[in-house]
């Protein structure tokens, strides 16, 4: 669909005002005029949700959503975007200007690589941070380490860093590493979750990583929920608590909440899903089960859904579970990996969900990267693998 020129134009002209238009006036309703007048193909789109990966391949390209019923944008909020360095941003019309303002909230899919930090081989752990291409289906590459041999951390991704929270290394800690996505590098300590812990869930807003549930050194399974900010480096604070304290739990996010599913807790459900929300700190609720009980799980996130796949506790699953961010509801069976197993780690692209690593029988570690698709329910396929076959990696995605 086109956009209505014309009504843009007498529109922008009724702002100016015909009775006293200067020179200042005249630029500014010619430079509106070869604007609109070179974006008459413009696409689009019924939701920011919906915009395609801002990259190089679309830099320039004008997009709207879905147009009002007058065909005037003027008084009704800006609706064209532009895709500039890698996100898309408002194009906004006031009474003397064109102006490029705010950008579209950061997605927490990633459009470029995917990333699997530490883990844990036969038998040393490691520090390395694995990179593996969503535009191919390649294997990964060693890009960094982290700042110590550890394994079953929590993965975050902000825009431009991937968070390692909580690990082992022998032992439990409350560290919080960073390394940078614009670069190939090592990680450094930012700062420390409230509690030291390992097997907890990782999930990531546009402002905040977060760490929900897991495992102390020596106390029961741990409930917490803790956030720590992505525009500085600091220390982690107690926001809330999951319903239930347990370990070995995936974590999804979508824009507005954090998701913990699964986990091993010897009393309680194994197949709860948990909803916790990002705009204020507050405890979850819970508001969905798995299709079955399970621990040692990985989580993915598209837009609209969640995923928990993989797992345990008596036999190594391949399962993969979708539930809906839109309601809550409880999780359908929707494929299955390329092999079952537990301990993996979870990636997200923009249009496919990533297994990598993990354990397939109590004696094998597995260096397999499985990918299934968002847009169709069907099975994960082998697309490449980790440079050393690993347990309890945390992933990333940019």
């Amino acid at each position: 669909m086109a956009l209505n020129i014309q009504k843009l134009l007498d529109a922008a002209t009724a702002k100016i005002g015909v009775a006293a238009v200067d020179a200042a006036d005249s630029a500014r309703l010619a430079s509106l005029t070869d604007f609109l007048n070179n974006h008459r193909d413009t696409e689009t789109f019924s939701s920011l949700a919906d915009l395609p990966t801002a990259d190089s391949s679309n830099a320039g390209k004008i997009i709207r959503l879905a147009a009002d019923s007058a065909g005037v944008y003027l008084d009704s909020g800006a609706v064209l975007y532009v895709s500039y360095r890698d996100q898309w941003k408002q194009v906004t019309f006031t009474d003397s200007a064109v102006t490029v303002g705010q950008f579209v909230p950061y997605k927490f899919q990633g459009s470029n690589f995917g990333y699997t930090s530490g883990g844990r081989q036969v038998p040393p752990y490691t520090n390395i941070i694995d990179k593996f291409p969503f535009s191919s289906d390649a294997n990964a590459s060693d890009v960094g380490n982290l700042t110590e041999n550890t394994y079953l951390g929590a993965g975050q991704s902000s825009e431009n860093n991937g968070y390692t929270s909580g690990r082992v290394t022998p032992f439990v800690t409350d560290v919080i590493d960073k390394f940078p996505f614009a670069t190939d590098a090592n990680a450094t300590d930012v700062g420390d979750l409230t509690v030291a812990r390992r097997t907890s869930a990782g999930q990531s807003s546009t402002e905040n990583g977060y760490t929900s549930g897991g495992s102390p050194e020596i106390s029961p399974n741990t409930n917490i929920i803790d956030k720590f900010p992505f525009s500085s480096d600091a220390n982690a604070t107690d926001v809330g608590d999951l319903t239930q304290a347990r370990s070995n739990v995936a974590g999804q996010s979508s824009t507005e909440n954090g998701y913990t599913s699964g986990g091993n807790n010897p009393l309680g459900d194994r197949t709860i899903i948990d909803k916790f929300p990002f705009s204020a700190d507050a405890n979850a609720t819970d508001v969905g089960d798995l299709t079955e009980g399970r621990f040692d799980v990985a989580g993915q996130s598209s837009t609209v859904s969640g995923y928990t796949s993989g797992g345990s506790p008596s036999s190594f699953l391949t399962v993969v579970d979708k539930f809906p961010f839109a309601s809550d509801a409880n999780a359908s069976d929707v494929g299955d990996l390329s092999v079952g197993r537990e301990e993996q780690a979870g990636q997200s692209s923009t249009t496919s969900g990533y297994n990598s690593g993990g354990q397939t029988d109590p004696s094998t570690r597995t260096n397999i990267i499985d990918k299934f698709p968002f847009a169709s329910d069907a099975n994960a396929t082998d697309v490449g693998n980790l440079t050393v076959a690993r347990i309890g990696g945390a992933g990333q995605q940019y």
